[in-house]
């Protein structure tokens, strides 16, 4: 039976032609048309006899196999050969249709004895008898197991004992259902097993796969010659049944002389002997700091240095390192386990079982040594093999299960009982008869007994069968474990296994020899791809299973390991044994080349496919998904970094003091007559000098935790910490893809503190990458109707109101949708897809329909045009689990998926693929069309085509092939013939195209060329020719794909919308508030682009955009408005009236737009005014430039300064039709030159390069793979959530940072000053003022959980503030937060402390007085006590005040801190062996009034200088965030939820007053006097109502002060001052625009207290551009929007509190009845 093939005719012609093709072919060749295969003739080192072939002889009914290939050896070919769409029953268990093997429960296994397959339910099938045994020799209780030379794991005295129990148990719980719940009875499983043969197997699986290996694109800033994993060049040879050619063989020891990695995977840094030593090597290698401390306590050690315990001083750095290493050691258990459960996988590897049966044939895998195993290795799994034979006798013998156990089976040994407790009755083999003893079953009379026993007779025969097929079995596959495989070996995967390494397919189970894996391990795409064995195997023999793999003989020439996941070139040379001859002399050598389709990627997952047979080509560290794995570059913040200055700072000071220390000591030895003279012994040091220089090592030591030893495992602390909590953010997840916002390197929280440059993709990043089918051109006649984002936003910019134009849009779209579903039914009676439809033409359908003879071309041509998008795409179908008669379209794009679903919708139905093409059903009429070749797409093509077999029109005819093509429109238009399109068509179409594309639309073209038979045959062979070349194969077969897509003629155009992401145009806007300059780095053609730009917010309405390109002419400017009629005609003379080249044109441009606009020149000394200047951009300006314009720019340095300070200067930076490349070269422009901190945001493969280039990554989990988020430093799940992270978490962090880092540092110097002052009486000898203890515990815990909690938990403001007033991001761009003079002025905070520390103690103790008991007090750790609680307690109360945030954590963590000193103080005295001198100071020292007297006075001396001058700056000079913060204790935050979040489309609609502002407003006071007339527009509104109307947020213009704020410009000389009271307001949000709306942000300076007056002041978070008013703007897009607009208020114009007040009721009321 064969199948009918229908043609592909223009005129929708029904009829078939059939062919009895070769489905072994992947294309239809007629013999005499066929391209020959090379060969290469070999001489065979290792013949084999006929003999060999251990085989019984088919039925004589049964054909054998042919030479041309056929797989139809056996009676199952007829079945083949059917219709996929034939039958619907048969098809339900298809697995086309979702049909799943599990191989578990259901083994088909084919054998060449058999007349039909036979499939066994449970473990006793042919190929995988005995695995269960073979997997318990492997498990670690039975160690009576040895490894064979060969590979398979046996007993050690031969075959597995009790192997013939074993399977009598398995039969005995099949044929004993009663006994072993949940298995079928025995009749059932007959029944099943007679099921399972009638069901047909699957034809309907494609050969060829576009976009399955769309190769990321190459650049050259990224090529693989540049990557060090990169190791093509290492070639190898792989073979299987032939020996290793003699070069790559040892002739010494016959061993192969290359030696390929493990399989076993170890991504751990440490072994559990390599842990210590490596572990305290990488700290001290990678932390100079510990290297100094280590340095401090060998030289405490020496007893002339006079350290007090040369052990106890070494604890802080033990303790550091001990903390280090447990947190590396927790880290690193983590991938241990992960690499345990992966190297402990099982899989199933091809070996030997029965060499006798095998008549000398012998197996081995001659590429590798096994027995090559180090020494190491050995004494390992000595080791681990001990540990589990006593792990195993501990459970048996120690554990009360394991004795209980232990008894049961000595029981059931003595009584010959099996496992299930059955006697058992001496069965003589393992075909005995399995009935049970029973005598009376035979007599009973039951009418079931005559089934139940033929079906026993019948189990029986196959058991018999089976087991004559064992005893003659040689080869098997055996489980064993992943970490086991080797080069070469062969392994056969199932259904839902992952791919242990990667190999080559021989085979699998479907009859095309194609298999379906998922790849979501490697690259995130969780849609199917199809990958395809090697023609080798239907060639020759087939492989269904290991025995008849003895008769093949092969090698593989394979390329080097490289990380390149969608490239591959090998070439596998085989033995063709031509006429199926037995004869050694008919084999000749053949050759067929290897592509990335015929490879399986270790990491993926087989799915759909009962099993594939493969060979091993690479493993462990030289598999792709090991290449690629660790490639995120190490970042270091730039805190990080300015750390190291401050670290450099404290280490001169160190110096100065020890050398002052020293060459004070040194001079005080020279001096005479001392008591030195009368009452010492003499000093080591004999000379002043070395004196001096003791002193200077023994200050070293004194004060050494100057350089605080704690700093850098404190900053580890913290960022876990904060990774963590952004990590828990709820507000940053994603439930649509259960995806949480997920920090990767959590060493550069701070950074997104401080960005200033956003560079983001485009399609996927700002848009959903959800495409939707809306418009297309086709014969020069546009369809569809469509209101899209992109058109909301151009009609906005025309002044139209958009709320009102969509609504009416919309509504027509629909009633038009209505319609054309009815017209559509007519000819289409399948409803299944009708809620899919996004292509809404009544019209379309009229056309389609009308048979009339003047519509006759168009009708054509529309039928042609859909048939063409169901024919040429990379599409797969999967059943919909919800609704079974419906299929799910998987696709590698989305842009296909929506062409091919959009032609389904209208009635062209892709079902499915078939071996050699695809299965359309054509308004009812189910088609298969015949496809010769696929050439895939790609970045670099930007095309793809399809070649279809069109057959003759009569039986002598010759067959046509049509190739149909689709790209991108400048792809496609420049391959048009002149000949056989249109003009007039050309023309529409063009001019129809560049309409979709400004309403924002993805333009493709679709078109096709007819060839003759002829033609196609001799291209195909340069096609081939060029898939078998080993050299360049991607650029030949590129080169012969270029031939053949020309003179093509254009059918039409197709329009594609993405839509945006929810909330993307507030979260640009939030962004830009927040001082962030967003550019768009995509590669959309510059019309989407811009559109895209207006409909999210970076493009305004008044916005002059500056255009780049390469050439300007009146075509290219008259379809642009962007430009000024005078930028276009001086744009135009450049090109023109110069006769300029494209460089040139690029870099006068630029120029021009400079000078012109900027009044700049591009010279080298306003770049370097540009660096570190922080000013908003201009934003009347926004650029857009072009991938041609862009390549030439970054060709020059001189046209790269100027084009970046033009970008600089301009609000919006679009860069259209870029490359990987190009994007990462804009990164590091910006980032390198402008000293800027820049994060890129992306969601495809195509952005890893700039993620990686930015100093942040941020990766968006889409639907375009994983790739960017594996190479991300944070990822999330949309582009809002950027927002959240930047300005919340980003800016938490960086102010915690500010403040901790310089605290850490203050509290160091106080200590250490205080001892520096000590050393003034004591000639600086070195001698300590605190008790040793005090020293090492003072950063360890007095001061450290302050410092720690300070950093973790502090917060200015909630997240919700943060969001909502984004202008006070602004300081950590400037930098204000964490400057030199603020870390110059902590450290003379700290100096200045250190002495009320220590002097105000000496002032008490100068005197000695003796205590209540008599005793002096006058010791120096007596003075030092009171020294320690004065400084320790300052410093955490210093940085208590600090914080923004109070709550009884912080203030328990301090008050535990301060109490720890006198708990400290109190234990360490009470034992006079421990503390010696020291011993009883407590109570002396605590008992006396005067220390508590000092100790409040020093403490409250300490604190109120700088409280003081913190008061003074808050209430005169206050910053931002006091104003803000004044705000919230006001409460007018209060009607905002707590997680409130205005990116959020569904966030709560606010529409209530906060109770202070309602009781302000409800205030009568007189309206006040008019005092100054209020500026008005054109339209008569104030500047406030005008900005709100054209829906703009007003930006900060002017340059900050050195104080971080905004200068208040006068220009009439007078002072104003304004008043920080001016209500804020909130208004109803309108619900016509609830998706683009912003909540209203508050206000500047609302203040608790008394209104007070401020003389020149402006907040700079609010400064508006225009000098006489203070206006804040909510960023909202039309003016309908409500918004807050805050006028002037003079303070001149009233006179007391009672008129202000007066007069901002009497506006409240205004506003509240205007909106009324």
């Amino acid at each position: 039976m064969t199948k009918n093939k229908h043609n592909f005719t223009l005129n929708n012609s029904s009829d078939g032609v059939n062919n009895n093709d070769d489905p072994s072919d992947h294309h239809d060749y007629s013999d005499d048309s066929m391209p020959p295969t090379p060969t290469i003739s070999t001489f065979n080192k290792f013949p084999r006899q006929s003999s060999l072939r251990f085989k019984t002889p088919l039925p004589n009914d049964t054909p054998r196999s042919s030479s041309s290939g056929s797989t139809s050896n056996n009676n199952n070919h007829n079945h083949n050969q059917k219709s996929p769409f034939l039958d619907e029953n048969e098809a339900s268990f298809d697995r086309k249709f979702g049909y799943n093997y599990d191989k578990d429960k259901v083994v088909e296994e084919e054998d060449e004895n058999e007349d039909e397959a036979t499939y066994v339910v449970g473990e006793d099938n042919e190929d995988n008898e005995d695995e269960n045994d073979n997997i318990n020799e492997m498990d670690p209780s039975n160690l009576k197991t040895k490894r064979h030379r060969w590979g398979t794991t046996r007993h050690k005295h031969g075959r597995p004992k009790n192997e013939n129990i074993n399977r009598s148990k398995t039969l005995k719980k099949i044929l004993a259902p009663h006994k072993s719940k949940g298995k079928s009875h025995s009749k059932n499983s007959h029944s099943l097993n007679k099921r399972l043969l009638s069901i047909r197997k699957p034809n309907t699986h494609r050969v060829n796969f576009p976009h399955d290996n769309q190769p990321p694109p190459q650049d050259l800033d990224f090529e693989e010659q540049n990557d060090p994993k990169n190791r093509k060049s290492e070639k190898r040879t792989v073979t299987f049944n032939r020996p290793l050619p003699p070069h790559l063989v040892d002739p010494e020891t016959n061993k192969p002389l290359t030696n390929y990695p493990r399989n076993k995977i170890r991504t751990t840094k440490y072994t559990p002997l390599s842990f210590f030593p490596k572990n305290i090597w990488n700290q001290f290698m990678h932390n100079v700091a510990n290297i100094y401390f280590l340095v401090l306590i060998i030289l405490g050690a020496f007893e002339i240095f006079g350290v007090p315990s040369p052990v106890l001083a070494a604890v802080p750095l033990i303790v550091i390192v001990i903390i280090t290493a447990i947190k590396d050691a927790i880290e690193d258990s983590r991938r241990t386990v992960t690499d345990l459960e992966v190297n402990n996988q099982i899989t199933h590897i091809l070996t030997q079982v029965n060499e006798d049966a095998a008549n000398g044939y012998h197996y081995e895998n001659v590429n590798v040594d096994d027995e090559q195993v180090s020494y190491w290795r050995q004494f390992k799994k000595w080791n681990t093999r001990l540990l589990i034979r006593f792990w195993g006798a501990s459970k048996r013998n120690l554990t009360k299960e394991g004795r209980a156990n232990k008894i049961r089976e000595r029981y059931n040994r003595e009584n010959n009982i099996d496992g299930d407790g059955d006697q058992q009755q001496g069965r003589k083999s393992f075909d005995s008869d399995i009935v049970s003893n029973r005598t009376s079953f035979e007599q009973t009379e039951n009418p079931f007994n005559d089934t139940l026993r033929q079906s026993f007779q019948q189990q029986r025969q196959q058991q018999q069968r089976q087991s004559s097929s064992y005893r003659h079995k040689t080869m098997k596959f055996a489980k064993k474990y992943w970490k086991d495989v080797k080069v070469g070996d062969v392994l056969r995967i199932y259904n839902n296994d992952e791919v242990p390494a990667d190999l080559v397919i021989l085979a699998t189970s479907d009859e095309d020899n194609c298999c379906y894996v998922e790849t979501k391990n490697l690259d995130g795409e969780t849609n199917l791809k199809v990958k395809q064995a090697l023609k080798y195997s239907s060639i020759n023999e087939k492989i269904h299973k290991a025995d008849d793999l003895i008769n093949h003989d092969f090698e593989i020439d394979s390329e080097g390991p490289h990380a390149n996941l969608y490239s591959y070139q090998g070439n596998l040379k085989y033995t063709n044994r031509m006429n199926n001859s037995q004869s050694y002399d008919n084999h000749e050598d053949s050759q067929e080349a290897i592509t990335i389709n015929n490879l399986l990627l270790r990491g993926c997952t087989l799915r759909n496919t009962k099993w594939a047979i493969g060979i091993v080509v690479f493993t462990g560290d030289d598999t792709k998904i090991m290449l690629n794995a660790g490639v995120t570059p190490t970042k270091q913040s730039r805190m990080s970094r300015e750390l190291n200055y401050y670290v450099l700072l404290n280490f001169i000071l160190l110096f100065v003091i020890c050398f002052i220390s020293g060459l004070v000591n040194g001079i005080y030895y020279r001096e005479t007559n001392t008591s030195r003279d009368y009452f010492e012994f003499g000093t080591i040091a004999s000379t002043p000098a070395l004196n001096g220089l003791v002193g200077f090592f023994v200050s070293l030591i004194l004060y050494q935790s100057l350089v605080p030893i704690s700093l850098y495992i404190t900053i580890e602390i913290i960022k876990t910490a904060q990774a963590f909590f952004i990590y828990s953010d709820v507000g940053m997840y994603y439930s649509k893809l259960d995806f949480p916002c997920t920090p990767k390197s959590w060493s550069i929280s701070d950074d997104l503190g401080q960005i200033e440059y956003i560079f983001s993709d485009k399609t996927g990043t700002l848009t959903q990458n959800l495409m939707e089918f809306k418009k297309c051109t086709i014969n020069g006649v546009s369809y569809g109707k469509a209101y899209t984002e992109a058109l909301a936003g151009l009609r906005k910019r025309m002044g139209i109101d958009v709320e009102i134009e969509a609504a009416q849009e919309r509504e027509l779209i629909s009633r038009d949708k209505e319609v054309m579903i009815e017209k559509l039914h007519t000819i289409n009676k399948n409803k299944t897809y009708d809620d899919e439809i996004t292509f809404v033409s009544s019209e379309f359908i009229d056309d389609l329909t009308d048979s009339s003879i003047n519509n006759q071309q168009q009708r054509e041509s529309n039928h042609h045009f859909m048939l063409a998008l169901a024919l040429c795409h990379s599409v797969m179908t999967e059943p919909d689990p919800k609704q079974p008669n419906k299929l799910m379209l998987k696709a590698q794009s989305p842009d296909e998926a929506a062409l091919v679903g959009t032609a389904r919708s209208l009635g062209f139905n892709f079902k499915g693929t078939t071996k050699t093409g695809v299965i359309v059903d054509v308004h009812g009429e189910t088609k298969e069309y015949q496809v010769l070749n696929t050439l895939e797409f790609n970045s670099t093509r930007k095309r793809m085509s399809s070649i279809i077999k069109i057959p003759g029109e009569g039986p002598n005819d010759e067959p046509r092939a049509l190739l149909i093509c689709k790209g991108a429109d400048s792809i496609i238009y420049e391959r048009l013939s002149a000949t056989e399109n249109d003009p007039s068509m050309l023309e529409k179409t063009s001019k129809h195209l560049e309409e979709y594309a400004t309403e924002g639309l993805r333009t493709l073209c679709i078109a096709e060329r007819e060839l003759s038979w002829k033609q196609y045959v001799e291209w195909n062979k340069r096609h081939q020719a060029a898939a078998s070349s080993l050299d360049d194969r991607e650029a030949k077969m590129e080169a012969v794909a270029d031939s053949i897509e020309r003179e093509l003629t254009l059918l039409g155009g197709t329009a594609i919308e993405d839509r945006l992401q929810d909330g993307v145009p507030d979260a640009i806007s939030i962004l830009a508030d927040a001082g962030i300059k967003l550019w768009v780095l995509t590669g959309d053609k510059v019309e989407t682009a811009i559109n895209i730009g207006f409909s999210c917010n970076l493009l305004g309405n008044d916005m002059q955009l500056l255009v780049i390109k390469t050439a300007y002419n009146d075509d290219e400017n008259g379809s642009n408005d962007d430009n000024s009629s005078e930028d276009k005609n001086s744009l135009q003379g450049l090109k023109f009236g110069h006769n300029a080249s494209e460089p040139e044109i690029v870099d006068t441009v630029i120029s021009y737009y400079l000078r012109k606009h900027f009044d700049m020149t591009g010279s080298f000394e306003e770049k370097e005014a540009a660096v570190g200047d922080h000013s908003p951009p201009d934003e009347r300006f926004g650029v857009v430039i072009d991938g041609d314009a862009l390549k030439l720019v970054l060709l020059s340095p001189d046209v790269k300064r100027k084009f970046l300070l033009l970008c600089k200067k301009c609000r919006a930076v679009l860069c259209c039709r870029v490359s990987p490349a190009q994007k990462a070269a804009v990164v590091k422009l910006v980032k390198d030159t402008l000293n800027v901190m820049t994060l890129a945001i992306g969601d495809g493969s195509n952005d890893v390069a700039m993620i990686q280039a930015a100093d942040v990554g941020v990766g968006i989990a889409g639907e375009e793979g994983r790739q960017a988020v594996m190479s991300s430093d944070y990822a999330i799940g949309q582009f809002r959530y950027l927002a959240r992270l930047l300005l919340t978490h980003g800016r938490w962090s960086y102010k915690r940072f500010s403040e901790m880092i310089p605290s850490f540092f203050y509290k160091n110097i106080i200590f250490n000053i205080a001892l520096f002052w000590y050393g003034i009486y004591c000639d600086f000898d070195g001698t300590y003022l605190f008790e040793f203890t005090y020293l090492m515990f003072y950063n360890l815990a007095f001061t450290s959980l302050p410092v720690i909690f300070l950093g973790i938990f502090d917060q200015d403001v909630e997240a919700k503030v943060s969001l909502l007033v984004p202008q006070i991001y602004r300081t950590g761009i400037t930098r204000t937060e964490m400057s030199d003079l603020k870390f110059y002025l902590y450290c003379l905070d700290g100096i200045y402390q250190s002495a009320i520390s220590y002097f105000f103690p000496y002032l008490l103790y100068m005197v000695a007085f003796p205590n209540m008991n008599g005793k002096p007090v006058d010791h120096r750790f007596w003075m030092g006590v009171l020294v320690t609680c004065i400084a320790c307690i300052s410093c955490n109360c210093y940085i208590l005040f600090h914080q923004f945030r109070w709550d009884w954590l912080s203030s328990l963590i301090v008050a535990i801190s301060i109490l720890i000193i006198f708990i400290w103080t109190g234990l360490w005295t009470v034992n006079y062996q421990s503390s010696g001198e020291f011993y009883k100071a407590a109570p002396e020292i605590f008992g006396m009034t005067a220390f508590w007297a000092c100790m409040f006075v020093g403490i409250l001396c300490c604190l109120i200088p700088r409280f003081f001058y913190d008061f003074v700056m808050r209430i005169f000079w206050p910053k931002d965030i006091d104003i803000i913060r004044e705000c919230v204790a006001r409460g007018d935050f209060e009607a905002y939820p707590f997680d409130y979040d205005p990116t959020d489309p569904n966030r709560p609609k606010i529409s209530t007053y906060s109770s202070d502002v309602v009781h302000r407003m409800s205030m009568n006071y007189p309206s006040p006097p008019q005092t100054q007339a209020t500026s008005t527009d054109s339209n008569g509104k104030s500047p406030s109502s005008s900005s709100l109307d054209n829906g703009h947020q007003s930006r900060n213009s002017n340059n900050l002060n050195g104080n971080g704020y905004y200068d208040q410009d006068n220009s009439s000389g007078s002072n104003l001052t304004y008043d920080r009271s001016i209500i804020f307001e909130r208004v109803n949000e309108s619900p016509i625009n609830a998706h683009h709306q912003q909540p209203p942000t508050p206000p500047p300076g609302i203040i608790a207290s008394p209104i007070r007056k401020r003389k020149g002041f402006v907040p700079s978070v609010f400064r508006n551009s225009s000098d006489s008013h203070i206006h804040h703007s909510n960023g909202h897009t039309n003016g309908s929007s409500p918004g807050v607009a805050t006028e002037e208020i003079p303070l001149e114009d009233f006179d007391d509190e009672q008129k202000r007040a007066s007069r901002i009721s009497y506006e409240n009321q205004k506003r509240v009845s205007s909106m009324n």
